[in-house]
């Protein structure tokens, strides 16, 4: 359903699924506690974990595993916000409701988006993916995603994000390993 910002935000709090625009492709997101309403709706296979998107740095540190000695936060300093997912070390906090196949790890990305920072600073982190179905080209508006997912609370208005996916980034052997190439180039 076509919503305003507000009625977005209230639906997130609620534990609904929303979609919003990115400065990638627009999202699908919920609260974390609530993920396997994405894998239901996507019909997302359980190998794909979830990512968080937070509007700040400090609100992913309870998702990770804490005393890591990787240099996470410089790499994150110079891209977010931006089109860069960090994948870490997660904290017990990360549940198989966000990542069903429990790998230990968990993707960050804070969005260059002035209306992904809006709807994140409102409802805290959210677990999110792209919005299209598991396998499928990103929908790349507002209509398109409310017409493949109506039950969806889909902010109403103009999504105008790079249309690439993020680069996915960890860390492996002392170097960060590119998972996915993205529009970031490290």
């Amino acid at each position: 359903m076509l919503v305003s910002l507000p009625s977005l935000v209230l639906g997130a709090r609620a534990g609904n699924v929303v979609s919003f625009p990115t400065d990638t492709v627009p999202a699908l997101a919920v609260q974390p506690e609530y993920g396997t309403k994405i894998y239901e709706c996507k019909k997302r296979p359980p190998d794909k974990p979830l990512i968080l998107m937070a509007a700040d740095l400090e609100a992913f540190l309870p998702w990770i595993a804490s005393g890591l000695t990787i240099p996470w936060m410089d790499l994150a300093h110079r891209h977010w916000p931006g089109a860069l997912t960090i994948v870490l070390p997660a904290s017990e906090r990360v549940t198989t409701a966000i990542n069903p196949e429990n790998t230990g790890t968990i993707g960050l990305r804070i969005p260059n988006h002035p209306i992904a920072l809006s709807v994140l600073q409102q409802t805290g982190v959210l677990a999110t993916t792209s919005a299209n179905y598991s396998g499928a080209d990103p929908l790349l508006t507002g209509e398109a995603i409310n017409t493949t997912f109506p039950e969806v609370y889909v902010l109403h208005g103009v999504y105008q994000g790079s249309g690439q996916p993020s680069t996915v980034v960890t860390w492996q052997d002392g170097n960060w390993h590119i998972l996915r190439q993205g529009s970031i180039r490290l």
